[in-house]
């Protein structure tokens, strides 16, 4: 008897030669991230591999170079991140070697330049199946878990489980690989449930901010007020849709949302800054029966009143993660030209300047959004 998986892995959809090794970033620890020539990966039967044409690089790879316990503060935890795992979960490929497996379950062809969404679920879950796949209790992650190795590298393996996507062939690979961090922030818009008559805050102008006040701007609420202390990212964050912009180390934001506001207080605040600071401003600009999306990935630990949820104005406080089912409308942004991508996308590096990027990212002053380019 023919074993027809085997077969279609044995005999796949290829058009160029693939090399034995490529280069890698590999991680070997906290802080101790290195570029080294590994073996290709394999494709396994209904696989994807891919050439990497861009990975960006976001707060939770920084997060995770630094290692979690000096996040955490329990220095018995793991670091975040798996040691011998390529980082790297923000990315775009062209597919070089496919199946008909492959080619038939996500409608895809050699030469297509596709994405992934991060999360690999397992579908037989809890929250799987109540189709909130990015909550999947037994997931693997790109560039997190040696199941997933991740995408700074020259190339890498889509498995059967993942969420791909196709995206324009013609755009920038650095804006391609945007379609991550955008669908991560039309959920946290999408969880603020806006209406047209809202006001809505957003604090921070970084790469999530930006596509927060372009996903808001979208769903025409009566005004978009961006928040954040670089006059630059604030002149993006107008071009990005925002009416009102803010600069948080000159104005006071709760006393001018107050001006705004007739005295009342934002509807909704979306909070992607990331700094302590940012939650107890939010809480304090909110009208009473306010709503408050957090996004961050926060690098300590965050006190607030609580107080102020309960007793004083009975918020809807809502966490968001990840981009579930936001995926196409954020490729459909980024290829309809609505935001300024060449501002947004402001470092292209080579793999080799892995480590720049990442210091790039942590200074936040210098870039919005850091790419490699394999």
């Amino acid at each position: 008897m023919v074993d027809d998986t085997s077969a279609a892995s044995a005999s796949p959809r290829s058009t160029e030669q693939v090399p034995a090794t490529m280069q890698a970033v590999v991680c070997h620890g906290p802080e101790d991230y290195r570029l080294e020539e590994v073996p290709v990966p394999t494709r396994g039967a209904g696989q994807v591999l891919l050439a990497v044409e861009a990975v960006g690089i976001c707060a939770s790879d920084l997060k995770c170079y630094h290692g979690a316990a000096k996040f955490w503060g329990d220095e018995n935890r793991p670091a975040w991140a798996e040691t011998e795992v390529i980082p790297g979960h923000e990315f775009v490929g062209r597919v070089v070697e496919l199946d008909d497996e492959a080619a038939a379950h996500w409608g895809i062809a050699v030469g297509d330049r596709v994405v992934a969404e991060q999360i690999v679920p397992d579908w037989t879950c809890r929250y799987c199946l109540l189709g909130a796949y990015h909550m999947c209790a037994r997931h693997d992650m790109y560039g997190f878990k040696r199941a997933t190795p991740g995408a700074m590298a020259s190339y890498m393996v889509l498995t059967t489980d993942s969420l791909v996507h196709k995206v324009d062939a013609d755009l920038p690979p650095a804006h391609a690989a945007f379609a991550e961090p955008l669908s991560c922030a039309l959920h946290g818009v999408e969880r603020a449930e806006l209406t047209f008559d809202d006001v809505v805050v957003v604090a921070g102008c970084g790469p999530i901010g930006l596509g927060m006040i372009a996903g808001s701007r979208a769903k025409n609420p009566r005004l978009v007020v961006a928040l954040d202390m670089d006059d630059a990212k604030l002149d993006i964050a107008r071009r990005t849709g925002a009416d009102v912009t803010i600069n948080i180390a000159r104005e006071d934001a709760v006393a001018r949302v107050k001006e705004l506001t007739d005295g009342w207080g934002a509807d909704v605040y979306i909070e992607s800054a990331g700094h302590p600071s940012a939650v107890g401003q939010g809480l304090n600009l909110l009208r009473k029966l306010g709503r408050y999306v957090e996004y961050s990935v926060f690098g300590s630990d965050v006190t607030v009143d609580w107080s102020i949820i309960s007793d004083d104005k009975e918020l809807d406080v809502r966490g968001a993660h990840l981009g579930p089912h936001c995926w196409p409308a954020a490729i459909r942004m980024i290829e309809s030209g609505a935001l300024p991508m060449d501002d947004i996308c402001t470092h292209q590096l080579p793999l080799a300047d892995f480590q720049k990027g990442l210091d790039l990212v942590a200074s936040g002053k210098e870039s919005i959004k850091v790419s490699l380019i394999p």
